[in-house]
């Protein structure tokens, strides 16, 4: 399994977050994340403003493996990054 480090921007009322985020726990992959919705004021416009760099239409979840970013719950793309 890669050693990369991965970093999950997401909504907490997202269910393709939540998914993303249990496949990373079922996957024994360590992951920060980010509920951008929980965020307020200048926090969470500097993660917005974050994001979009990543992911022009800013939908969640925003995934980075390394420097690979995977917009959405895409399992197999998720595994092809970390290598499993």
């Amino acid at each position: 399994m890669s050693n990369l480090p991965v970093k999950v921007y997401s909504l907490s009322t997202c269910s393709h977050c939540k998914s993303t985020k249990r496949f990373m726990d079922e996957c024994t992959v360590k992951y920060d994340f980010v509920d951008v919705d929980l965020l307020e004021g200048e926090e969470r416009e500097a993660i917005l403003k974050d994001v979009k760099k990543l992911n022009p239409n800013c939908s969640f979840p925003t995934i980075i493996i390394g420097d690979r970013v995977i917009v959405g719950y895409r399992e197999e793309e998720i595994k092809e990054a970390l290598g499993l």
